[in-house]
């Protein structure tokens, strides 16, 4: 079943029963595919700004990001992913809108995010650029999947 632009609700506040299909929608993915419930009930908790999409027709949640800020300098988008049953319908373009339009970022003077190589074009329709001076990306983490290069096409996120 397809998701007509008017079957899709915008929620910004995800309560516990959205924690099932918050995981069902990170178990698609490489990178979050292995994070529990209560996990992922603590991350909405600890986001300053959520975005999801919902699906009226069954009440699903077909998409989802977040976002971290300090509401003046910088906002990092986290987690932009859409369901795989409903990608290719302009979904990811309506998440992404519904965050960089929020009243709330209107003053943050940077928006940032992490994407895979394939997604950039995605995020230069956006205005996001990786052209960004002299900075550098640097990680440390205890996970192997975000250490790793490797071919991760099979994975799309976001269409």
């Amino acid at each position: 079943m397809g998701a007509a632009p008017d079957d899709i609700v915008v929620v910004t506040d995800l309560d516990e029963r959205r924690i099932p299909q918050l995981a069902a929608l990170y178990a698609e993915t490489w990178w979050a595919g292995d994070r529990t419930e209560t996990e992922i009930a603590g991350l909405v908790r600890g986001s300053d700004l959520v975005v999801g999409l919902v699906r009226r027709a069954d009440d699903r949640l077909v998409g989802f990001c977040r976002v971290l800020t300090d509401w003046a300098y910088v906002a990092l988008i986290f987690d932009v992913v859409v369901a795989g049953d409903v990608r290719g319908q302009g979904l990811g373009d309506r998440l992404l809108g519904e965050v960089v339009a929020r009243p709330e970022l209107s003053a943050v003077r940077s928006l940032e995010l992490v994407c895979r190589p394939d997604l950039v074009g995605f995020y230069r329709r956006w205005g996001f650029t990786d052209e960004v001076g002299g900075s550098r990306l640097m990680r440390r983490t205890t996970d192997p999947r975000l250490g790793a290069v490797g071919d991760r096409a099979h994975d799309p996120v976001v269409t």
